[in-house]
């Protein structure tokens, strides 16, 4: 008798134990179904801001050098984030975070003191219903090195911005104030063109490219961690060896009529594309220790 009692109970049990496996195989399926369709649905979305008949064509005509979709994938980025960018020039990126983050995120523009962003400042403000909710910081010497509220970002985006900050000396600084505003865990993302290993790096970028390790290195003293790096916008045709630098290549083609042909052949510079992350096992910012400007 006591071994049929223990015969029932050993069989109760396995099928409680197998009931609880099919259960636990079938609830678990749901979440990975949620997270793909959240997946499908952020690149859904960036395609579609990507593809807005809003850009210029000359803007859509860049794509295939600069690889937005791409790029921004790698980053990590996501529809509902608080992301800055640094230094937008005229704007060819924003054409595509302000409508792909509006009613969802938050984009703050960290521009260049003075007159030189005024052209930018009017783009946005004549286009509100395009590009959401965005904010317009200052970043730049003497003293703009607030481009956002400290902690509260989630990435951080610059797109061939390093060679003028070198120039202008303060490019340390600059990654120093995007660590001050990343969440512990958040994201800095940085394109640029990339420069010859073999040669020393000027101070000065005064050819606008900038050595690889050089721009790890200034992310490295800021606090920031290499987290992957990748060859999506890298071009094997740029030789990096032109007359009038990086500008020699197109779009600014400053030789003007002078081998044009060949320079736009060589198409865009070779860049590299760089994900650091803000870690979020330190108890203090390296920033926060540092007199504030």
């Amino acid at each position: 008798m006591k071994k049929a009692t223990n015969f029932h109970l050993a069989r109760s049990a396995a099928i409680v134990v197998a009931g609880c496996v099919f259960i636990s195989l079938f609830t678990a399926r749901p979440p990975a179904r949620a997270e793909t369709s959240r997946k499908e649905s952020g690149k859904a979305a960036l395609e579609a801001a990507i593809n807005n008949p809003a850009r210029s064509p000359a803007d859509r005509a860049r794509d295939r050098y600069r690889h937005p979709l791409q790029t921004l994938e790698f980053f990590g980025i996501k529809p509902d984030m608080t992301v800055v960018e640094i230094w937008p020039g005229s704007g060819w990126y924003t054409d595509i975070l302000g409508p792909y983050l509006k009613g969802h995120g938050k984009l703050y523009e960290a521009v260049a003191p003075g007159r030189g962003s005024d052209a930018y400042r009017r783009k946005i403000a004549a286009n509100p219903g395009e590009y959401g909710d965005v904010t317009l910081t200052e970043l730049g010497p003497p003293d703009h090195f607030d481009i956002a509220p400290p902690h509260s970002v989630d990435m951080v985006l610059t797109f061939r911005n390093v060679h003028n900050w070198m120039r202008g000396g303060f490019a340390e600084d600059v990654f120093k104030a995007a660590y001050k505003a990343l969440k512990p865990g958040g994201i800095l993302g940085v394109v640029e063109h990339r420069g010859n290993p073999n040669q020393p790096q000027d101070p000065k970028a005064s050819t606008g490219y900038v050595r690889q390790d050089y721009v790890i290195g200034l992310a490295e003293k800021a606090g920031f961690h290499l987290v992957s790096k990748s060859e999506i916008n890298a071009n094997a045709k740029d030789t990096k060896d032109y007359p009038k630098g990086v500008w020699t290549l197109p779009p600014t083609l400053r030789m003007g009529d002078t081998d044009r042909a060949k320079y736009l052949a060589i198409g865009e510079s070779d860049r590299m594309t760089l994900k650091f992350v803000k870690p979020v096992h330190l108890a203090q910012d390296p920033g926060d220790s540092r007199p504030s400007r």
